[in-house]
């Protein structure tokens, strides 16, 4: 298994087409994602744009979904959430569709969108990722960060270390093929002991404590592996758990 990493959609190089790939947004995309999945969501449909996702949605009774919407850490005016993986309970989202977007996460999945296999990955749900990914026999897998508008993220990279990490110690035929995949390997390693704490010191956890109590939230993304479910992309910009 090939294994690279890159920290934000731009850095994909352009042919790049991978077998397999994983997307990561820690605060709070993917996490959140991941628990409405768990919490009995039918589907979450990721959007980049937000008058496409108004078009989608409005072709859905307003019984059969639920539009999620963050831009800059806070929720959209008009949407019914904003992007933390605590709103997503499952008295709002069971057996309904998540229309969603937000300011990163959405744009690296819609990168990715071409791939065989595509999967959303968070702390909570890294070894559930992992063993999927195991089991698919994945020649090649690119994990893609979401980054903050386009500039590096660090709690992003920490989730993509602990994922390269997993496989590392479950597999004997894993090549880790560039840099920055090499890079959060050092950096799961000086972490992993105090996962919250990084979150806290990121850029982008910082900019949320600015904004916000958001201890609960921190609190939630920061867990590892207590989560089964694994969201795949079951068509264009749609994930389901399996």
């Amino acid at each position: 298994m090939k294994l690279s990493y890159f920290h934000v959609a731009e850095d994909v190089p352009d042919a790049l087409v991978p077998e397999s790939a994983v997307v990561i947004d820690v605060l709070r995309a993917t996490t959140t994602i991941a628990w409405a999945l768990h919490n009995g969501a039918d589907s979450v449909q990721a959007f980049a744009d937000i008058d496409e996702l108004k078009l989608s949605s409005d072709k859905w009774s307003s019984s059969k979904k639920v539009l999620l919407g963050e831009r800059g850490g806070t929720k959209l005016e008009g949407f019914d959430l904003g992007n933390s993986p605590l709103g997503v309970s499952e008295d709002l989202v069971k057996d309904k569709r998540v229309f969603m977007s937000t300011t990163n996460g959405t744009k690296s999945l819609h990168r990715l969108r071409e791939s065989k296999n595509l999967y959303t990955m968070a702390l909570a749900n890294r070894s559930a990722v992992a063993a999927k990914l195991i089991n698919d026999r994945s020649s090649e897998v690119c994990i893609l960060g979401s980054g903050w508008e386009g500039a590096y993220s660090l709690e992003d990279s920490l989730a993509a270390g602990a994922l390269v990490c997993f496989l590392l110690n479950e597999l004997d035929n894993v090549k880790v093929i560039n840099d920055e995949a090499m890079a959060v390997i050092a950096l799961w390693d000086s972490w992993k002991h105090n996962i919250e704490g990084c979150l806290r010191i990121a850029s982008h956890g910082q900019r949320l404590a600015r904004i916000g109590n958001h201890d609960d939230d921190f609190a939630c993304c920061s867990k590892l592996d207590n989560l089964s479910v694994v969201p795949k992309q079951i068509e264009m910009g749609v994930l389901r758990a399996s």
